[in-house]
């Protein structure tokens, strides 16, 4: 029989390994770059070193440790492998269950900054009405969570995983909300389970072209423009897909070998994902912030079976088409996320609800415009009840 147990888990990187990323940093060994090039040929060297310098001498890793240690964590095992999860109940007995689901590069590090708010809203600008169990995964391959030694893990297996965990948790109807796979992996999820799912909220709407020629005609232009400019830009950004999709093993032994070279893979999408006015990833994002995400993905070693959700996605049929979502759903639209689909085409895929056009804020909601993804996540739920 299966452990189908919850038990408790702590943070607790042993200290070695702390030592050993500190040795290695103190190795690095950068490459040249190209007088005033900036971040045009890929993550900026002079930026980098200084990132590096700071996670080599002044990071405090068993700080952030503790911070995160602050939220009630748990493993199960679901499907062989044993799911990391964050589950912070509110205190008001009324609260909804609501999963919120990271992608990649991210991890629930993304949502330290409104776990405390959903769960307390009335401590952060809300109402008693507005609470939520949060329910945050890490997905399977990534972070603290088991890593699938054989083929199969495409988003449709995980969101099976996840809607396992939140009935083995009691939840029989729930809330979702994500970004990137995360949004992805919800969509499934509310397309697998509409009689438990209550709401799909997302900051990263995905829609093919509509086949009725009149909807294309009704789409207004500004939206087609703007989806075109985010295709245009992305096409230049896109090369991390290809190779994530094609050659995950190959990458993953540079990145689990060096931490500069993983800190350089993925602080260049904190850099070229986000709504950054001058350029630099810190008018969004501390340095702790993205080093704490970075090291993560170092000590757990799942930068290899993390990137391989891409290849998955592209090997592993779905079981059966999406269809229509009829789950009721809102969109957060974030005016530098990856991609933006027009709200005429999304809701030829799911039945909108609700769709908020942010002022500012790109691909890390979470992290980048706490305050504004709450307020819309809170506006939403409201509708519902």
């Amino acid at each position: 029989m299966a452990d189908t147990s919850i038990r408790p888990f702590t943070i607790a990187i042993p200290e070695e390994d702390i030592n050993d990323l500190r040795d290695r940093l103190a190795r690095s060994r950068l490459p040249d770059q190209l007088i005033d090039s900036g971040w045009s040929y890929g993550t900026d060297t002079n930026y980098l070193a200084e990132l590096l310098t700071y996670w080599q001498q002044e990071f405090d890793w068993r700080n952030q440790e503790r911070q995160l240690n602050r939220f009630d964590q748990f493993v199960t095992d679901i499907d062989g492998l044993d799911i990391h999860f964050i589950h912070q109940r509110s205190p008001h007995p009324d609260a909804t269950p609501l999963m919120i689901t990271h992608g990649w590069p991210g991890s629930v590090v993304e949502f330290h900054k409104i776990i405390e708010p959903l769960v307390r809203p009335e401590l952060h600008g809300g109402d008693i009405s507005d609470a939520f169990h949060v329910i945050a995964p890490s997905l399977p391959g990534f972070a603290f969570s088991g890593k699938p030694s054989a083929p199969g893990y495409n988003p449709e297996r995980m969101a099976h995983v996840l809607a396992t965990l939140m009935q083995r948790l009691g939840y029989e109807q729930y809330g979702l909300q994500g970004g990137d796979w995360g949004a992805i992996i919800n969509r499934l999820h509310a397309a697998r389970y509409p009689e438990r799912v209550i709401g799909l909220h997302s900051n990263f709407v995905l829609a093919s072209a509509p086949s009725d020629p009149q909807v294309l005609e009704q789409t207004p232009d500004e939206e087609l423009e703007r989806r075109d400019a985010r295709q245009a830009y992305m096409s230049n950004e896109a090369a991390y897909q290809q190779i994530q999709g094609s050659k995950p093993q190959t990458l993953g032994v540079g990145l689990n070998d060096s931490p500069a070279g993983l800190a350089a893979w993925i602080v260049e999408k904190f850099h070229g994902w986000s709504d950054l006015p001058s350029g630099n990833p810190e008018e969004k994002f501390s340095k702790d912030e993205m080093l704490t995400n970075i090291s993560i993905y170092w000590f757990t070693q799942s930068i290899t079976s993390s990137t391989r959700i891409y290849y998955e996605n592209r090997t592993v049929p779905l079981s059966e088409p999406i269809g229509f979502v009829s789950v009721p759903t809102a969109g957060a639209i974030f005016p530098k996320e990856l991609y933006l689909t027009p709200r005429l085409w999304a809701e030829q895929s799911y039945n909108i609800v609700r769709w908020t056009e942010m002022p500012r804020g790109g691909h890390f909601a979470a992290l980048e415009e706490p305050g504004l993804l709450l307020d819309d996540i809170r506006e939403f739920f409201r509708q519902l009840h």
